[in-house]
């Protein structure tokens, strides 16, 4: 065999291996395979522990035998799952010609199931330059980042045993999302689980969440990353901040260990898999948020960690008139080049193994419009790599959900590809605006809680594409909405400059938590509207962790860097807004219970079902003259129940809601019903728990509702 082996402390046979990136673990040995198309020379070095400076073997690739291609391979054979590994690239270091290779740096394989170590962006060994030099990034590094301790490790996660374990398999209408984010969910000791902050510590939470209702977490990103690239100090307490929520991936197939309980290197995919395995027996769904967009390895300042290393102008979108600089759609650095083969195949590889080896059930995108750019940055929706996505056969069954905008200003809610449910933005601010009082958006709003026809009833879309939400981690708490005219960033040492402006939020007389029992009672209030549009709306919902005891950031809505009080779920809230909590389940159970809240087809003002009712009818305070005028405050609807929708068994009550965003008591005349039908009162927002929701519905004897100013009635009909 040729190749060259070099300064070896253990004898490994070598053979020339085949094509596939990554480790695929053989009788008898592992193949390694990476790609690069300008690397001259290719070392792969096996270490025993991920924390060795010195590599127990270290192997040259021949350019003829190790390399098909543009991908490099070899088979080595007695190493096992465990060991630690890296690539070395020997190639040109010319950084304004897009070229960055540093053999001094040992690369993380960008197929990596787990990565060793922690990263640590103080040390200068992981930079390709020298950071002391005054040409920056235009200098080169001598220091050997195997000093850094963090390192690819072999591991095989097919050997876990998935017993009987089953997808759920909801349909999209039948979901209710629940965001959460593993580490802050559970880290306050109040929380009252035994592994905080960790993987198993959701698992200890799956009773609550049954209860609640939820039948899908969306977990926020557990893709490996650095915790500590935050170069920002808290001037309040000055504290360093951290990068606690994980929006800045190092690979997009390692599982990170900054959730998992002990110190067992790997045993953060076991403790992950055991946590989709416990959620699926208990008829829960599994969704990821993912970041395909960009990586940690940042602008042309940031470390040399793996794709920057291996092949920087394939893998990383650059500028055209100066290749030393990175194309920033992200508002993070740097831009994945998704329209390249090489870097659809990863993605693709990435959520295939999800998929298959991990059994989750589904993937939200974080700014997935720079998915559908391409290499140019223009939008190309169906010809890009969306489409694959959405038309790949091992991800057929699985939920496909967009964040449909990116930090370059593209906002393109309504035009992904079909089977892409997207995040409806629109649907968060008209919502809150009309909670709020904002004048000119009852139409807006009617439009919204028809399923956003407008963004999505085109190339065979359906209303559950529209993924409804008032809050998400980014922005505003929902109790923050109703507590807060500004948001108070100061904690996150950017002078309050980080953040939307546009919360579209009110404080009801007081900024911030207040004993005043009137703006307690006044925001509660508003918080059950928003719930109840939520829940009446057609779409997909989804609701944001915590927000259904009123969690508070204290104002912070970009809480991204804070590991403490700030975004802690605080549990003691359950209990004292334990009335909000009982109506968000009810809402939740609501909802669940009726086919015409969750329909598979858009309306059409028209009367499908021949009972005199058309599937959706508009009301103001007189039935049938809905007022969508500029200075209009309020709004009623009645869906009729004896529409056919798929996967009901039975015909549903028709429902009538009417909201009053109005300073005042309005009395609204109710519809009246055919067929001997009479209509019970559900919810009325205005009322205190019990009262606010009735689980035994009270019959309407009159033909009119007052409907309190700033709340919501629901009635369902009965015979």
């Amino acid at each position: 065999m040729e190749g060259t082996k070099i300064s070896e402390k253990t004898k490994f046979n070598v053979s020339k291996g085949f094509p596939v990136l990554g480790t695929s673990i053989e009788k008898g040995g592992v193949n390694f395979g990476v790609f690069s198309r300008n690397a001259i020379s290719v070392i792969l070095e096996i270490y025993e522990n991920y924390y060795d400076e010195e590599p127990m073997f270290k192997y040259v690739l021949d350019k003829k035998e190790n390399r098909t291609g543009n991908i490099w391979h070899v088979f080595v054979e007695q190493v096992r799952a465990g060991m630690s590994f890296g690539w070395r690239m020997n190639g040109p270091y010319k950084p304004e010609k897009g070229f960055r290779f540093n053999k001094n740096k040992l690369l993380l394989d960008p197929y990596a199931k787990v990565i060793g170590g922690t990263l640590d962006f103080t040390e200068e060994s992981i930079f390709g330059y020298n950071k002391n030099d005054p040409k920056k990034d235009l200098s080169f590094s001598t220091l050997d980042s195997a000093r850094s301790q963090v390192k690819s490790i072999i591991w095989d996660s097919r050997e876990y045993n998935w017993k009987n374990d089953e997808h759920p398999r909801y349909t999209l209408n039948d979901i209710i999302i629940y965001e959460l984010h593993v580490r802050l969910y559970t880290i306050n000791p109040n929380s009252h689980v035994e592994h905080r902050g960790t993987y198993k510590g959701i698992a200890e939470k799956i009773n609550y969440l049954k209860d609640l209702g939820v039948n899908a977490v969306e977990l926020m990103p557990i893709f490996a990353f650095p915790l500590n690239d935050n170069p920002n100090v808290n001037p309040i307490t000055g504290e360093k901040l951290k990068n606690i929520w994980g929006y800045n991936p190092v690979n997009f197939f390692a599982v990170t260990s900054n959730y998992r309980y002990g110190v067992k290197i790997g045993e953060e995919i076991i403790q992950f898999q055991d946590l989709v395995f416990e959620l699926h027996k208990n008829g829960i769904e599994v969704i990821l948020d993912v970041v395909f967009n960009h990586t940690a390895e940042g602008n042309e300042l940031g470390p040399t960690l793996n794709f920057r290393g291996l092949e920087n102008s394939v893998y990383y979108l650059l500028n055209k008139d100066n290749p030393r600089y990175y194309e920033n759609f992200s508002g993070t650095g740097n831009t994945i080049n998704s329209s390249h083969y090489v870097v659809k195949q990863m993605i693709l590889d990435s959520l295939r193994y999800w998929v298959s080896e991990m059994h989750v059930d589904g993937f939200r995108f974080d700014l997935a419009s720079i998915l559908g750019r391409d290499s140019k940055g223009n939008w190309i929706g169906d010809l890009s790599l969306l489409k694959d996505i959405a038309d790949d056969p091992i991800l057929a069954g699985t939920k496909l959900i967009a964040e449909g905008w990116d930090a370059a200003g593209g906002y393109y809610v309504g035009d992904f590809p079909t089977g892409w449910a997207e995040w409806n933005g629109k649907f968060r601010d008209t919502v809150r605006r009309f909670v709020r009082g904002d004048n000119g958006v009852v139409s807006d709003l009617a439009t919204r809680i028809a399923g956003s026809p407008d963004l999505f009833e085109k190339r065979g879309r359906k209303p559950y594409h529209s993924v409804n939400f008032i809050t998400s981690h980014d922005g505003f708490t929902m109790w923050d909405l109703v507590s807060y005219n500004n948001k108070h960033n100061e904690a996150n040492g950017e002078n309050n400059r980080d953040g939307t402006d546009a919360n579209y939020s009110f404080n009801y007389g007081f900024e911030g938590e207040t004993h005043d029992e009137n703006i307690i009672k006044l925001r509660k209030q508003q918080i059950k509207n928003f719930i109840t549009i939520l829940m009446v709306s057609q779409g997909l919902p989804m609701i944001l962790m915590g927000d259904e005891f009123c969690r508070t950031q204290f104002g912070n809505n970009n809480a991204y860097c804070q590991d403490n009080h700030i975004s802690w779920v605080d549990w003691s809230r359950k209990l004292k807004f334990n009335d909000i909590f009982n109506f968000t389940k009810s809402m939740i159970n609501f909802r669940k219970s009726h086919c015409a809240l969750r329909r598979d087809r858009f309306f059409t003002g028209r009367d499908l079902s021949g009972d005199g009712i058309a599937d959706i009818t508009w009301h103001g305070v007189k039935p049938f003259k809905p007022d969508f005028g500029y200075y209009s405050h309020s709004l009623a609807f009645m869906i009729s129940g004896d529409d056919y929708i798929q996967g009901c068994k039975e015909k549903d009550s028709d429902i009538y809601v009417a909201l009053n965003a109005f300073i005042k008591d309005l009395q609204f005349e109710i519809p009246k019903l055919p067929n001997g039908k009479k209509w019970y009162r559900v919810v009325d927002t205005s009322q205190e728990s019990p009262k606010d929701f009735l689980l035994e519905p009270s019959i309407i004897q009159d033909n009119y509702y007052t409907v309190h100013s700033r709340s919501s009635i629901v009635l369902i009909s009965k015979k």
